[in-house]
């Protein structure tokens, strides 16, 4: 809608180069009022938000992917002209604003004249604002804007500054939005292209010639376009002579031609341009150096998040002790006061108990990509990763793998190369994600000592170690399909290495919220869910089973003259042996035991292949149900499980190991095998990728135990 009269939901677009400050900018004119979801028909993560501004209605903000032209290289740049070229769809804005990084305004002008040909309201945003004096950039904005034909507006998203007057230009553009159009493009189309036009421009549902043009050049995969114009589009090429690929580099060299000296009049130089970002990537990207201090960044990093997040943990632990406790003694006994402290909180307390630590690995992710290191990792493993069939970008997925593999995988779509790009799908849950680290911390605590070498702690090295692992895991699987998976498309990394910034706290602290939110809420709906029904199978089997196993308890409790309270705990350990559950466990139980593992865990692993985070819940929800002591924390309940036959631990060095390497490999989230499914357009990969990981998973765990036992 682009006319004087106010949108009753006015939308406004925030579009840019990747690494422009377009998420600063974005959490800036939000805050906290963001939904995230996906665009529609895609994988691909949109964040909108809320901006409120006086005498309108509430904007809608929606930041788009960021992009480079376009004529997209990527699925991410496709998806931003999908939605730009159609004015029907539900997601077209009624203006745009458009960020560019102040310090690298000749490059970042590209994408901008092409969308302000396509006659959208727009506002050009300088971000960056605080480093025009500290770079000594002199910038002449009212030249700028008069040459460019928009408001141009200076900020600085990382200090607030610029926020205000910002404000007042979108409200101002969406009050009178025909008064920011342009009022002639930037660019002329070629002679055959006007051919063309001349032909298909009463067919094209399109806003004005450039509009029309894009649609021509992307009819093949634009979803508006229907089947039938496609088929007279590719014709009227054909007949025209019209060659999408010299069009567009005549058309990328033109604009360049057009906004560089605009760009040399407004903008100017003081003294030498090598910049202090220069002189630190000659240390952190340096073939050498650059890789160890990558490795000791990432050891620090597993280091903090067992130092750290002890005592959190620990109070966390209490208040689900003492807030089942309380709930068992206020409640009347029976199988609804059961339900909720064996069944509900057992299990949430047994994975909410781990948020600390999930909330210090978001923490470290978000300065790392704050600070500009995640795009320099890139670059730097560029030529390493491709020895292994990878990109440079797989570098950032395999890194965002570690938060969670459902966002990484999503990543890819960044990576030009379809092979390396499904090669980067089908690796990226080999990095142990945050749902690993429940079960990681609870098994470390059994498979190494609680000592230190070197002023290391050895449990946070062991930590560290299976996230290395899983990373080695994940390169050498990506050399293994390279040689099975055969392609001539050749491999390019294209990446703009942001300046280093110091990282602003405020966009840390919105991305620690809203990772951890979804955790919470994602993790808590399945662990409700499973947590109920494995109570329910756990506390209820055959009649005849259960009947027969408290007929076993008393006998024992009578021969052994056992005390109340260990009556009480071999009869809970007989009915759950005897219970639905007990018998998934045992059905299961010849498949795993060359692993180490017995029924108990079974029932464990049967259910965290629907999520790893739920292992730690079924098992507190088993412990809880199977003994009769209510204030014994699960670590300390796994810790006193005894095997009958070898009277051993049950946890001791060499099943803990093998579950600990079982879930590294092991593919046990299914909203990752979705995506998978929905990134390739394809059953066939999921299934490669489970049967492959399942298999690497039951061979290296069988492989340690047998080792170590």
């Amino acid at each position: 809608m682009h006319h004087d009269q106010i949108n009753p939901r006015p939308t406004v677009g925030l579009v840019g180069n990747p690494n422009s400050g377009k998420s600063s900018l974005f959490n800036l004119l939000t805050g906290l009022r963001q939904r995230i979801g996906n665009f529609p028909g895609v994988t691909v993560e949109k964040k909108a938000g809320t901006l409120r501004l006086e005498g309108l209605p509430e904007v809608e903000i929606i930041d788009f992917p960021g992009a480079y032209s376009c004529y997209p290289t990527s699925l991410d740049e496709r998806l931003v002209v999908q939605e730009l070229t159609n004015p029907e769809g539900d997601l077209f804005p009624d203006a745009l604003i458009y960020v560019a990084d102040v310090t690298k305004l000749d490059k970042h002008l590209l994408l901008f004249t092409q969308l302000r040909d396509l006659d959208l309201p727009m506002i050009l945003v300088l971000n960056m604002a605080d480093l025009i004096e500290t770079n000594g950039l002199t910038i002449d904005i009212p030249n700028l804007s008069k040459k460019l034909g928009v408001p141009v507006v200076p900020v600085s998203a990382r200090e607030g500054r610029g926020a205000e007057e910002l404000k007042a230009a979108v409200a101002d553009l969406l009050r009178s939005p025909l008064d920011y159009r342009p009022e002639e493009p930037f660019f002329e189309p070629g002679a055959s292209a006007r051919d063309v036009l001349a032909e298909l421009r009463q067919d094209l549902p399109a806003r004005n010639d450039y509009h029309a043009l894009l649609m021509i050049h992307h009819a093949p995969w634009l979803k508006h376009v229907p089947e039938p114009l496609r088929h007279r589009i590719q014709n009227a090429k054909m007949k025209h002579n019209f060659h999408s690929l010299q069009a567009q580099v005549e058309e990328t060299m033109a604009r360049y031609d057009g906004f560089e000296p605009i760009v040399k009049r407004a903008v100017h130089h003081a003294g030498d341009r090598s910049t202090t970002s220069d002189k630190i990537d000659g240390i952190l990207t340096h073939h050498v150096f650059g890789p160890i201090i990558f490795v000791a960044i990432m050891l620090l990093l597993f280091q903090a998040l067992f130092a750290w997040a002890s005592l959190p943990m620990d109070l966390i632990e209490w208040f689900f002790e003492v807030l089942g406790e309380g709930v068992r003694n206020n409640l009347a006994a029976g199988w609804l006061t059961d339900l909720i402290v064996d069944g509900i909180i057992a299990g949430l307390g047994g994975v909410l108990v781990f948020v600390p630590q999930i909330a210090i690995l978001f923490f470290f992710i978000a300065i790392l990509e704050e600070v500009g290191y995640l795009a320099r990792a890139a670059y730097m493993f560029d030529s390493i990763m491709q020895r292994f069939g990878l990109n440079g970008r797989s570098v950032v997925a395999l890194i965002s793998g570690h938060a969670c593999a459902i966002p990484a995988i999503m990543s890819t779509r960044t990576i030009a190369n379809w092979k390396e790009r499904l090669l980067t799908i089908l690796v990226t849950p080999l990095t142990s994600c945050s749902a690993r680290i429940p079960v990681y911390v609870i098994l470390i605590s059994f498979a190494v000592p609680e000592e230190t070498f070197l002023g290391f702690g050895l449990q946070g090295l062991a930590f560290a170690g299976l996230y290395f692992l899983g990373i080695l895991a994940a390169m050498l699987s990506a050399l293994a399909f390279k040689y099975i998976m055969k392609t001539q498309e050749r491999s390019f990394l294209m990446l703009e290495l942001p300046t280093y910034r110091s990282p602003v706290w405020r966009n840390v602290g919105i991305t620690v919220w809203q990772k951890v939110k979804t955790f919470m809420v994602e993790a808590g709906k399945i662990i409700l869910v499973i947590s109920i029904i494995l109570w329910a199978a756990s506390s209820y089997g055959p009649a005849d089973d259960m009947a027969a196993a408290e007929r076993a308890a008393e006998q024992m409790a009578v021969e052994l003259a056992l005390s109340e309270d260990e009556a009480a705990d071999v009869l809970a350990g007989q009915l759950l042996e005897a219970s639905y559950a007990g018998h998934i466990g045992k059905f299961i139980e010849p498949a795993i035991a060359p692993l180490g593992y017995d029924w108990k865990i079974g029932i464990a692993l049967f259910t965290s292949f629907a999520a790893r985070e739920v292992f730690v819940g079924t098992m507190a929800t088993i412990y809880s149900i199977g003994s009769a002591d209510d204030e014994l924390r699960i670590r300390d309940r796994m810790a006193e499980e005894v095997n009958l036959v070898t009277g051993e631990p049950v946890y001791n060095r060499a099943t803990s190991w093998s579950l600990l390497v079982f879930y590294v490999f092991a593919m046990m989230c299914m909203s990752t095998l979705a995506v998978t499914k929905r990134e390739t357009n394809s059953w066939k990969w999921p299934v490669i990728q489970f049967t492959f990981m399942t298999v690497l998973a039951y061979v290296s765990a069988m492989g340690v135990y047998q080792w170590l036992s």
